[in-house]
């Protein structure tokens, strides 16, 4: 096993092509034959028939050569899709390595709620987000999983777990191949919890239905109506056929709402089964060793028959129902009982797999969401995981990088709070990378705080609830004005801090659509409010008077700053953190670069 992802998925690529190069090959030759046995099957009709030189039994010879050629030709099809998902697979991985990713991937837009605390101010959902960077699932629970993730905070013990699994799943490359390969769409299209509902609600069949008996009726009346029609046909008997045409009407017209309500109830959340039922297969054959997949693992065990293949028993009687709307089955359906035998069976399914459903749905999405993880751990192994404190809330990160920025070029910063220190006011002109900072740290926060490795040296913190302030926009639909949208959402952080957890805030530019007075006697006010309730975190501006804030919280709070150099006419920054206030501002010489005479 490689320890360079770069070799690893580079070796296995190359591979891959040369699987589809052959598979392209095979395909071509058996054209060629196909093409050849027809034209064999021609030449043996033509002597058969035409010239009578020998038996027209000599056909089934090229006929069968010619079914088998089919057979083998669908195989090295679905062989040479596999092998072309494959390739895109590592493709989108390298792409991953090169910081190509962004439009490529799934970016979980319909996850992002801008009411969230953090999600928008951290491009957590979106193109080129982290949630496109990160996930690899290929279905909608193992997405929602690792949504939730980004979205949560969980408690340290879940969070080690969580490590221990991705350390174990990390270098596993054929698994998450596996996966990705798996059917022909990108993802299913299941929906975790209706199908989950569906199975968890109550029966609707009658108590007499539940029985074999009944089902064994309405199959022995179709077969019925066959055999009567047969006399008829043959002997003239006709009153048997209409009796059994009674018959059908009276059961259709006894069970129809029941079988209306049973078929209402499953189309919706049961379609797209196939690919979960093949994601099922390929987990049931890993055994794992670290304890929460284990658990995971158990959690896809059943008596009898494994949940893959009752997952494509529900799945082939879904297709079964989907086929009344075929011209045929339209016509013949209602005289084969059809719609009213598959609810029956159905419902059948549902009292023996159904609650069972959520356990297996759950345990794929969260199993997928730490392969997401641990392919995110194994693409960035200078990565590392986080150190949790039981204690007191802290947050001490050396060396601190954004993820989603070019890891050659990113500068790096440390961040220290915890202790006496709450706060840290960062100063610094435009452009110097104050929004990063803070972005930096909250993204790494949220990775931390999901189970992921951070982009960081080290990362030492206590369990904490995020509260972002940092791209707070106007709405005119709402009728809100930036200023409005902003104190709306500090408010909302103000009230995480009467929960449970210590909340790590992060405001960019505080109050920024207001006059100077008032800003600063409401930002010192803010500030000290949330750090009296337990709260720490960052502060950003360039507006020189706000520093002092950090001198009205004396020993809980520090003044740091980002520099800048403004020479012949460029501006440059070194993006690094320096203590203190910033002494200058590079607005004027922004605009002046520009060609504004000011």
């Amino acid at each position: 096993m490689h320890s360079d992802p770069r070799s690893a998925y580079t070796e296995r690529l190359e591979a891959r092509r040369q699987a589809v190069a052959r598979h392209d090959q095979r395909h071509r030759t058996i054209g060629n034959l196909r093409l050849l046995v027809f034209s064999s099957a021609a030449v043996l009709a033509w002597l058969a028939w035409g010239r009578d030189a020998l038996s027209a039994f000599w056909l089934g010879l090229p006929a069968a050569v010619f079914v088998g050629l089919i057979v083998a030709h669908e195989r090295v099809l679905r062989a040479r899709r596999a092998a072309g998902r494959a390739v895109a697979h590592y493709e989108s991985a390298l792409a991953r390595l090169d910081g190509q990713w962004a439009g490529h991937g799934e970016t979980g837009e319909r996850f992002l709620d801008g009411a969230h605390p953090y999600a928008a101010d951290l491009d957590l959902f979106g193109p080129a987000s982290l949630f496109e960077l990160m996930s690899t699932a290929r279905t909608r629970m193992g997405e929602e999983t690792l949504a939730r993730w980004l979205l949560e905070t969980a408690d340290p013990a879940v969070l080690r777990a969580r490590h221990q699994a991705v350390a174990e799943l990390r270098p596993m490359l054929d698994l998450r191949e596996d996966l990705a390969v798996l059917g022909e769409d990108v993802r299913t299209g299941v929906h975790p919890a209706e199908l989950a509902a569906w199975g968890e609600a109550p029966a609707d069949v009658p108590a007499l239905l539940e029985s074999r008996v009944a089902r064994a009726v309405a199959f022995a009346i179709p077969c019925l109506v066959a055999v009567s029609a047969v006399l008829w046909g043959v002997l003239g008997w006709r009153d048997p056929f209409f009796a059994m045409l009674a018959a059908v009407a009276i059961f259709i017209a006894r069970y129809r709402r029941m079988v209306a309500r049973v078929v209402q109830a499953v189309e919706q959340p049961a379609h797209d089964l196939a690919l979960l039922a093949k994601v099922l297969a390929r987990l049931e054959r890993e055994r794992f060793t670290s304890a929460r997949l284990v658990e995971l693992r158990t959690a896809l065990e059943v008596a009898g028959r494994p949940a893959s293949a009752r997952i494509i028993r529900l799945s082939r009687l879904i297709e079964m129902l989907d086929s009344r709307d075929n011209p045929f089955m339209k016509a013949v359906g209602p005289l084969m009982l059809w719609t009213e035998q598959l609810a029956f069976a159905i419902e059948g399914w549902r009292r023996l797999s159904g609650r069972a459903l959520r356990r297996w749905l759950d345990a794929v999405g969260e199993i997928e969401a730490l392969c997401a993880l641990a392919a995110y751990a194994y693409e960035h192994p200078a990565d590392v995981f986080p150190e949790f404190e039981s204690g007191a809330a802290c947050f001490d990160g050396e060396e601190l990088a954004h993820p989603l920025l070019d890891r050659a070029r990113v500068v790096s910063n440390s961040v220290r709070l915890g202790g006496d220190l709450r706060v840290l006011i960062v100063s610094g002109s435009n452009m110097s990378g104050k929004s990063t900072l803070l972005r930096t740290v909250g993204i790494n926060a949220v990775l931390a705080l999901a189970g992921a490795p951070v982009c960081a040296r080290r990362l030492r913190l206590s369990r904490l609830a995020l509260g972002a302030s940092i791209r707070t926009l106007d709405s005119l639909q709402d009728g809100t004005s930036r200023f409005y949208a902003e104190i709306k959402r500090l408010h909302q952080i103000m009230e995480l801090t009467a929960g449970p957890v210590p909340v790590l805030f992060l405001l960019d530019e505080l109050l920024h659509g207001t006059n100077s007075h008032d800003r600063r006697i409401g930002a010192e006010a803010i500030v000290r409010g949330l750090v009296e309730r337990g709260a720490m975190g960052l502060v950003t501006t360039h507006d020189l008077a706000l520093a002092h804030v950090a001198e009205a919280l004396a020993a809980r709070a520090a003044n740091v700053h980002f520099e800048d150099q403004f020479e012949n006419g460029r501006m440059t920054f070194d993006y690094r953190l320096h203590a203190g206030v910033v002494e200058k501002s590079n607005a004027l010489e922004l605009m002046r670069s520009v060609g504004l005479e000011v």
